[in-house]
């Protein structure tokens, strides 16, 4: 496994890769590996030539008050694990190198980003699909992968390669759960005990209001009252939204029918989680 830590050395190896025939899968990652990220590589294995996976903390896509600074970092341990799960390359660059003096050019995606997260975190997409938009011709993957628990993410960074007409497939994988249902994150670090236990309300919410729907109930307002009465129970809990939207233009809908997306992001503790799920009807 090789370790490139400038962006001039992985369009180089990227370039040579291409030359050679090689096809390219990607996993961007801001590290701090877990069986959520090991389950992209393991698809990237079985599909492309070259697996290469970017560790890369964005500070672009951090707000002001969130956890930049002590996001979790743990290079070793990330080599370790990615060697072992079959990456052939690891692109950790720096932000001076990523975003070097004078850098003033940015990728905006202007529908899809103004609900869910977007609405909650102004400037956080802008600040994805740019770093994206940058590790895409970095990389120059044939296919990338990403997961399904940022779901809105894989629906934005998908209509920014169409709009842009860039030759990149993207493929979403689905969420990688605990044993006990919480969905994997680098931020899970951060729990006690209590939030932890806690934390499980995200998930148990999601099968109560397919639940609600398998039996029936087709109002989003009924279905995200019940949702958030039962997230209301954990003290540790405080929620940062609860919304039931269309996949193709993640606008609310009032009725669920076709394919919805329901999602939720909330504070457990002072760390914030996402989580959802995809309900067809």
């Amino acid at each position: 496994m090789k370790l490139v830590d400038s962006v001039s050395r992985m369009t180089t190896l990227a370039k040579m890769l291409k030359k050679e025939g090689k096809s390219i899968g990607f996993v961007p990652t801001m590290g701090y590996l877990h069986e959520g990220h090991m389950s992209l590589v393991k698809a990237a294995k079985k599909h492309t030539d070259v697996v290469v996976m970017s560790i890369f903390v964005n500070p672009l896509q951090f707000g002001p008050e969130e956890d930049f600074e002590k996001y979790p970092r743990d290079i070793k341990r990330d080599e370790a694990l990615a060697g072992d799960a079959g990456v052939d390359v690891i692109f950790y660059p720096s932000v001076r190198d990523m975003y070097p003096e004078g850098y003033a050019t940015y990728v905006n995606v202007e529908s899809l980003t103004g609900s869910l997260c977007g609405h909650q975190h102004p400037g956080h997409f802008k600040g994805v699909t740019t770093v994206v938009a940058k590790l895409f011709n970095i990389v120059k993957p044939d296919v990338a992968y990403f997961g399904q628990k940022d779901a809105q993410q894989v629906i934005v960074i998908k209509k920014m390669v169409r709009d842009l007409s860039m030759d990149i497939e993207i493929r979403a994988m689905p969420i990688i759960r605990e044993t006990d249902g919480l969905a994997m994150s680098s931020r899970n670090l951060y729990l006690s005990e209590d939030e932890r236990r806690s934390a499980l309300a995200l998930n148990q919410s999601l099968e109560k209001a397919l639940s609600l729907v398998e039996a029936g109930e087709r109002n989003s307002e009924n279905v995200i009252k019940a949702i958030k009465e039962f997230i209301a129970r954990k003290p540790l809990v405080r929620i940062d939204y609860v919304s039931i939207v269309d996949m193709k233009d993640l606008k609310d809908v009032s009725d669920i029918s076709g394919e919805v997306l329901v999602a939720l992001a909330a504070f457990v503790g002072k760390t914030r989680l996402i989580d959802n799920i995809i309900i067809k009807v």
